[in-house]
């Protein structure tokens, strides 16, 4: 209607300027002697407007015409509807069941502006009405695919207008979501089952979200744990290494220490062998078969008279051959029988007790013996409480509400197009113009002749 109504003001704009041209060359044609040096090209209104009104035939003609026109369209015109729903976020207690988990955080926010994109989303509309495509059967010619229809339909049909509340003057955010429709269609079903089903889509992605990221954190868990009882076997198999390599190196160096003590022992004795037979050769020498001492010795030629008892004090060690020829034989035969002489050292008992000990390492035998070994492995207790958490984490959907529906579409009082009233003025108007603009042409082209009608 705005196009037509531009076309007719242009129109009328033609041909009053067709007039003033007509006016200006007919009076620059008159005789120079009829002409006055006082007169002025000016338009002369009232003429104009005579002329006009003898011609109103024409105008009422016109105006008739098109009123009754945009009457005949106003009145067989397919009404076109507007159902529109209001969707508010929900307060924030609403969410607190998922955001306590630990792992999703949604705000009501967010959640609201989700909703608003799918709502927005050509591929949801798509999938809503292939799922629901009765919906859109009052405008899908037979043979018509959803798509094809869908995409005629959708052009103007769906608004989604975001409410913000630092922008207008409501006090929270919101989303006005509408469609236009003509009759025959369910628009009131079309915008309450979309929004339900853009709700359920939205809601089921979170869910699918939240069980993907409760997946890889279990699988990241148990590999964490495999993780941990990798390190504890490597870690214990190397001290079991290091225990055992510590043990067999002291039994090594006690081995060696008793070797060279043996080794010792055997050279004492037969080095006191060696002494024995020495002495034993200067007692023969000296005629001494029993034990004697120095003096007693030099006395043994002299007559003694009476009992005497003989003490002797000297700071020299007696010679070994005073022990006497027999005494010693019977040492030497006594060392040279001999088959061991650990028993003469109390090292050899200690160091035996000490390779005893070593034969069997208890800690390593602990170690080895370990049948769960969870139980020594640090951090433990926090891997499977955190296990256990993400395994019986269940978080019940439907009673979650990512948005609030404040006010659902309900019918329409009446249609939003055609406005009739509207038509049939600008009908009116459009007939006058186009009356007026007749007039002005038929005046312009024949403008001696008398036209009546």
């Amino acid at each position: 209607m705005q196009n037509i109504a531009k076309y007719f003001f242009s129109s009328v704009q033609r041909g009053f300027r067709q007039y003033l041209i007509f006016q200006r060359e007919r009076l620059m044609n008159l005789p120079a002697k009829i002409r006055s040096e006082n007169e002025h090209h000016e338009i002369d209104i009232p003429a104009l407007l005579r002329e006009i009104w003898k011609q109103r035939g024409i105008i009422l003609l016109f105006t008739g015409l098109s009123t009754a026109i945009a009457v005949t369209y106003a009145l067989t015109a397919k009404p076109q509807y507007k159902v529109q729903n209001y969707i508010t976020p929900v307060a924030s207690a609403e969410l607190d069941t998922l955001n306590e988990s630990g792992l999703y955080n949604i705000k009501p926010e967010e959640a609201l502006r989700r909703v608003g994109s799918s709502l927005e989303s050509y591929y949801v509309r798509l999938q809503f009405f292939q799922a629901n495509p009765e919906l859109l059967s009052p405008v899908q010619p037979e043979g018509m695919s959803t798509k094809d229809a869908l995409d005629r339909f959708n052009a103007n049909a769906f608004s989604v207008e975001q409410i913000d509340s630092k922008k207008a003057a409501s006090l929270s955010d919101a989303i006005q979501f509408g469609a236009e429709y003509p009759s025959g269609m369910d628009g009131v079903s079309i915008v309450n089952n979309f929004t339900d089903f853009v709700i359920k889509r939205e809601k089921e992605k979170v869910e699918t979200d939240l069980n993907k990221i409760i997946a890889n954190r279990i699988a990241q868990t148990e590999r964490k744990l495999v993780s941990k009882k990798a390190a504890y076997e490597a870690e214990t198999d190397s001290k079991i290494a290091e225990l055992l390599e510590k043990d067999q190196l002291k039994k090594e160096n006690l081995q060696d220490e008793l070797k060279a003590l043996r080794q010792q022992l055997q050279t004492r004795r037969q080095n006191r062998i060696k002494q024995l037979d020495e002495a034993i050769s200067i007692a023969k020498k000296l005629g001494i078969v029993s034990p004697t001492t120095p003096s007693a010795l030099g006395d043994a030629s002299q007559v003694r008279q009476g009992n005497m008892i003989r003490t002797e004090v000297s700071n020299q060690t007696i010679p070994l051959y005073f022990m006497g020829q027999s005494a010693l034989e019977a040492e030497r035969a006594t060392l040279v029988s001999r088959n061991s002489d650990d028993f003469t050292e109390p090292r050899v008992d200690e160091i035996q007790k000490e390779l005893s000990l070593l034969a069997t390492n208890r800690q390593v035998a602990l170690l080895k013996q370990r049948r769960n070994e969870e139980l020594f492995l640090k951090g433990l207790s926090e891997i499977r409480e955190e296990l256990a958490h993400l395994k019986n984490l269940h978080i019940d959907f439907n009673q979650v509400n990512l948005v609030n529906i404040d006010r659902s579409a309900s019918p329409p009082q009446s249609p939003i197009k055609p406005k009739k009233t509207l038509i049939v003025g600008l009908g009116f108007v459009f007939g006058c113009m186009l009356g007026i603009a007749v007039a002005l042409a038929r005046i312009v082209m024949f403008p001696r002749k008398k036209i009546e009608l």
